[in-house]
């Protein structure tokens, strides 16, 4: 039987519950070797309960989108436009769960997105990345470079150590 093809489907309200589920599934083994579980359990609620997701959207703009494959969801990304009144998209979240990684599922996201951006007349796609994720491999291959180093306070005694990377869309 052949494989359903890859969809990229915006996300509402109801359907925060599955970007939360892939977070909680993708999280693990993404950060393994460069947080502590603690860290990730404390930064998962954080960042993924559904009043926070909830939030994001009606609040600051921000859009998630998924990648479904027949009836299976294999990652998520959320973007937000104009980034702080610039002409820049901010890629927020990109996650594809393990076993679909290497299947195009990333490169089809950002894809997506940096279309949205060029809709908007946005001429850079910015993001943060934790400096040890080995993904700062795929950001490279896609054509990000490194224009800072960022560390951000979350509480509970934790940091976020992030490289800021830019893609120039013109």
């Amino acid at each position: 039987m052949p494989t359903p093809p890859l969809e990229i489907i915006p996300a509402d309200e109801t359907q925060l519950i599955i970007v939360q589920d892939l977070a909680h599934r993708t999280w693990p083994a993404t950060f393994q070797n460069i947080l502590s579980p603690d860290q990730i359990a404390y930064m998962l609620e954080l960042m993924y309960n559904l009043s926070t997701l909830t939030q994001q959207v009606r609040e600051k703009g921000i859009v998630f989108i998924l990648a479904k494959e027949g009836t299976d969801y294999l990652g998520f990304a959320a973007y937000e436009t104009n980034y702080n009144r610039n002409p820049a998209t901010k890629l927020h979240k990109i996650y594809v769960l393990p076993q679909a990684q290497g299947k195009g599922v990333g490169k089809t996201l950002m894809d997506y997105v940096i279309r949205i951006a060029l809709q908007h007349r946005n001429d850079a796609l910015l993001l943060n990345v934790n400096r040890g994720n080995p993904a700062l491999h795929f950001y490279k291959k896609v054509g990000f470079s490194i224009i800072a180093e960022e560390d951000i306070s979350i509480g509970n005694g934790y940091l976020m150590e992030d490289y800021v990377m830019e893609k120039k869309l013109h």
